[in-house]
């Protein structure tokens, strides 16, 4: 059963969804302000950077080795979320997975549209490399529409020819930008965050003048062979849960090794949570444990 907190979690969100249609300044400036309700704790050390010009901040919980890393790329549809808005969870990560987290500040749709955000991953991930860090050594992971851009980064470097990364891990990722799968409807009342209308908007800024089914957009499409490692985690009431779904069968069915975990009754991306939510706090415990296990 789920904890009594998770129901207070959905209750807060629904309370402060806006009644009606906000601007993408304004879904900014709304994810930046809630920022301020997580804030970091006092023993993590964070450091401003730029890797190639693009903003980046490493984050290191006490006791993060130099040699494992952790390249998080953040979730909010492409359109939305930072460095500032991820900083909490991303602290979480490097303290459960022993790791130096590196965020970066990838271009943002309208503004950017794709390939904007997978080019920044790779150079960030090339940067990596020639800053002498051991690929295998190093994971690439990220929610919602971070997580398919971690997928889409992880084919990007295989079609480049660049070294794998160790692992990969997907928390509530978003890989089919038409929303057709089922559960997009059948969860659409269970779930408070992510709604069909509101995705095919953020896919629409996103794609620009892109197919909705180029494969590094949409990497459910993708060659997914070759892939290393790979955590999905999913909340059961997800809009999205077909898309792990999916994503976990067509990785399978390409031979990459698939971990994928549905949790049950959890929301999109519910380790956001985790400073108030026991299963937000479990879930990256088991990230961690993934991470250190494959590199």
């Amino acid at each position: 059963m789920a904890s009594q907190e998770l129901q207070q979690i959905i209750k807060m969100i629904r309370d402060n969804m806006p009644e009606e249609e906000i601007s993408i300044e304004e879904q900014r400036a709304g994810f930046e302000a809630q920022a301020n309700l997580f804030p970091v704790a006092e023993d993590i050390q964070c450091d401003q950077l730029r890797v190639e010009q693009m903003p980046a901040e490493w984050v290191a919980a006490p006791g993060a080795g130099d040699d494992r890393v952790v390249l998080y790329l953040h979730g909010g549809g492409y359109v939305i979320g930072s460095i500032n808005t991820h900083r909490e969870l991303a602290s979480r990560i490097s303290r459960a997975a022993g790791a130096r987290v590196l965020q970066i500040e990838y271009r943002l749709a309208p503004e950017h549209p794709y390939p904007a955000a997978v080019e920044d991953a790779v150079t960030a991930y090339r940067w990596l490399i020639s800053e002498g860090v051991d690929p295998a050594r190093i994971t690439v992971a990220g929610d919602s529409a971070g997580g398919g851009l971690t997928v889409a980064t992880l084919v990007a470097l295989k079609e480049r020819g660049e070294p794998s990364p160790g692992a990969a891990v997907c928390l509530s990722p978003w890989v089919d930008m038409e929303g057709i799968g089922e559960s997009m409807t059948a969860k659409a009342e269970d779930d408070p965050i992510v709604q069909k209308k509101e995705l095919l908007e953020m896919a629409k800024a996103y794609l620009g003048d892109a197919d909705a089914r180029t494969p590094l957009a949409a990497p459910l499409y993708a060659d997914l062979s070759g892939l290393p490692p790979m955590l999905i985690q999913v909340g059961t009431t997800e809009t999205l849960l077909d898309d792990s779904t999916r994503l976990a069968g067509r990785a399978r069915e390409a031979g990459v090794d698939v971990t994928f975990e549905p949790w049950k009754d959890m929301i999109h991306v519910w380790h956001f949570f985790a400073m108030m939510l026991p299963e937000g706090q479990e879930a990256i415990e088991r990230i961690g444990s993934f991470i250190k296990q494959h590199t």
